[in-house]
């Protein structure tokens, strides 16, 4: 059975609320062996301040004791962490860097196969060890080998939005987008595609920058000087990509239905109409990396923090396409793994080699 691992989050977010929501239902922790980064005494916190459905907790000193049917608990903060709900703290930072630091090293250990984390505040987890934007960016350090590069994709069934820039500037964004880094993100995301969601052969949809894209120069030249020769390298590579798109008219036509992936230049041009659309059960997945890390797609919204009032189903989702995806994985590279070259007969025998990579 599979073995996810869990971040805590942000303890005074509604990290604690999903996931005791989640695990409320006893058929989560017989379809995976859940191990929570946390506290016990934390979690009960929450669940007596919004009376919520009792858990099965089962608290354990190292993942590898970890056992099925239960919701396992490696306590990574003090017993006496204080907890203010809806605030951000630097107590509440530390917890969570703590839960992520110690979930990482099982992760790259072995001792866990996947990772779903909640809802970080990216201010209040800055520190000496951890000056990130995000969990994407961290992760991509602590599990990037040979130049892997991660890839932000945002997914709700056949939804799936990655971006070419993520977490920086808006006024950056021109100046970071380039011929070299759309053809990387498009490769990197047609690759996910296939071996992540299993899509033999991928249709991606490039947005543009500028509105109505570029007007051909007229609103701006990003289009005809880079998005436009990025596209047609990749469809010289014959990956199947086509644009560029205005996403306006483009997400406002429903003709992001007709695509596979939908490739945005910058965070907020992918992640409004995305978050518009599936807030309530999107999933973000670090693509990219030799590691499966999903998370729910909102924040730690504070504003309703403590209320019984955050939907379980964006963090459920994540586990499920956790799980998911390490089994695709599983089966993609089993079946590519030793790819045929060669098969042998004889011209009225049985010993002449026929090579199958020529061409006659």
């Amino acid at each position: 059975m599979i073995k996810v691992g869990i971040t805590q989050g942000d303890i005074n977010g509604i990290g604690y609320e999903v996931i005791l929501k989640t695990f409320a239902d006893i058929r989560m922790a017989e379809m995976c062996i859940p191990v929570l980064y946390g506290s016990v005494k934390v979690a009960a916190f929450h669940r007596k301040a919004m009376e919520l459905q009792p858990v099965s907790f089962n608290q354990i000193g190292n993942a590898k004791d970890a056992v099925e049917n239960k919701v396992n608990v490696v306590n990574c903060v003090n017993d006496d962490i204080k907890i203010e709900l809806g605030q951000s703290t630097t107590v509440a930072g530390e917890a969570a860097y703590l839960s992520l630091e110690k979930a990482v090293a099982d992760l790259k250990n072995g001792v866990i196969d996947v990772l779903v984390t909640a809802p970080i505040n990216k201010h209040n987890i800055q520190r000496e060890d951890f000056h990130f934007p995000g969990h994407t960016e961290y992760l991509e350090e602590r599990f990037g080998q040979d130049g892997d590069k991660s890839l932000m994709i945002l997914v709700k069934n056949s939804l799936r939005v990655a971006l070419v820039t993520g977490h920086i500037p808006l006024a950056d964004v021109p100046t970071a987008i380039s011929k070299e880094k759309i053809i990387e993100a498009a490769t990197r995301f047609e690759r996910s595609l296939k071996r992540d969601f299993r899509i033999g052969k991928p249709r991606i949809a490039v947005l543009s920058l500028n509105p109505h894209a570029g007007e051909n120069g007229l609103l701006g030249t990003e289009e005809n000087d880079i998005i436009t020769p990025a596209i047609k390298e990749l469809q010289d590579k014959k990956i199947l990509c086509f644009g560029p798109y205005a996403a306006d008219g483009f997400f406002g036509s429903s003709e992001f239905t007709r695509f596979d992936g939908i490739l945005a230049m910058y965070h907020d041009q992918g992640l409004a109409p995305f978050k518009t659309m599936a807030m309530e059960d999107g999933v973000n997945f670090t693509a990219g990396l030799s590691i499966v890390r999903t998370s729910p797609a909102h924040g730690t919204a504070y504003g309703i923090a403590g209320q019984n009032l955050a939907s379980e189903e964006s963090f459920r989702q994540a586990i499920y396409m956790a799980i998911d995806t390490f089994e695709n994985r599983k089966e993609y590279d089993k079946a590519y793994v030793n790819p045929l070259k060669k098969l042998y007969y004889e011209k009225g025998g049985d010993n002449e080699v026929l090579d199958l990579t020529k061409e006659e």
